[in-house]
């Protein structure tokens, strides 16, 4: 009787030592090889699979410890996949929270107003960690890809912003976010358009909005470019802007645009031809989108940059010729 009680007791102790053994380890900081260690957990990763995961990235503990400790808390189930990353002196407990939670390493791309897509395709190209899934794609099957409506041209489809992202994710996710976040920016913009606009719908003011966003160095001259190009299609009147010769020319621009340029019919040449152009020319932003729908009311007909950014307005040709020599050929 005395030995059972004896070994029963021992089985106890044992049993007791084992949870403070593991209570300890669990508050310990796990030994990392490196400064930080990044682990990528793709959706129905099994718990098991997960350890061996930060094992190999770096963790220098027993894949089986952390197995254990996953299922033994009754969160394994509740890791969430996404990219992760640690530091030192995190503990076995702290990096399960971090899973469970979602608290996941992010990435940033950012998209500038003015880009065209195809700036915005490379910018997408040397994002860090993001997965080329449309690498191989044609602009059209990008937009395929996105569920835009057949023939749609990417230009300015996609808002400038900056996106974040977790590590390994498809460039289609922030394609996509982007294309929505254009949408939703054009039908608000669209929906506080002025009453007397001679834009006919929401297209064509992305149209204008992509123009406007090339031809404005100041934010405060924006409202006005519009008014002069909104008040050039009321009467008609070609836009005659250098951007959308200069998009037309595409890779063949050199970076000087000759008068040979400017006679050369094309779609985008609002020299040769009255109206807007068939796409937009950049991806505008907000307040562009803005200035095209509400653009200020003047009676000018023309401006010219006066070399700082700002541009100088004119009603008259006239008056704007004065204003060329006066700010580009410096008479």
């Amino acid at each position: 009787m005395r030995s059972l009680r004896a070994l029963l007791i021992l089985l106890l102790l044992l049993v007791a030592g084992a949870g403070i053994a593991a209570f300890w380890w669990l508050n310990q900081p796990l030994p990392l090889a490196s400064d930080s260690v990044e682990v990528s957990i793709e959706l129905g990763t099994p718990p098991r699979e997960i350890a061996q995961q930060w094992v190999q990235a770096g963790v220098q503990a027993s894949p089986t410890f952390l197995y254990e400790w996953f299922r033994w808390s009754g969160q394994a189930r509740k890791i969430r996949a996404g990219s992760y990353e640690i530091g030192r002196g995190v503990t076995p407990i702290a990096l399960l929270n971090k899973m469970v939670r979602g608290d996941e390493t992010l990435a940033v791309v950012r998209l500038i107003d003015g880009w065209t897509f195809r700036q915005f395709r490379a910018e997408l190209a040397k994002a860090d960690s993001l997965k080329p899934t449309t690498a191989q794609m044609s602009d059209g099957q990008v937009m395929a890809a996105l569920g835009a409506p057949a023939g749609q041209s990417p230009e300015g489809r996609f808002h400038p912003d900056t996106y974040a992202y977790s590590k390994g994710a498809s460039d289609l996710a922030v394609l996509r976010r982007a294309y929505r976040a254009m949408q939703t920016r054009l039908e608000a913009a669209w929906q506080e358009r002025a009453p007397d606009t001679p834009l006919q719908s929401a297209d064509d003011a992305l149209v204008l909005a992509s123009i406007v966003e090339k031809e404005t160095g100041v934010g405060a001259d924006r409202g006005k470019v519009a008014g002069v190009f909104v008040n050039r299609l009321r009467i008609g009147m070609p836009l005659q802007t250098d951007p959308t010769v200069i998009y037309g020319l595409g890779t063949a621009f050199d970076g000087n645009l000759r008068k040979r340029d400017l006679l050369a019919d094309t779609p985008y040449n609002t020299y040769t031809r009255t109206g807007l152009p068939p796409t937009p020319i950049a991806m505008p932003g907000k307040a562009a989108l803005l200035a095209a729908v509400h653009p200020d009311v003047t009676k000018a007909l023309y401006f010219v940059s006066r070399g700082d950014g700002s541009s100088e307005f004119s009603e008259t040709l006239g008056d704007h010729n004065r204003a060329v020599n006066q700010f580009q050929r410096k008479k």
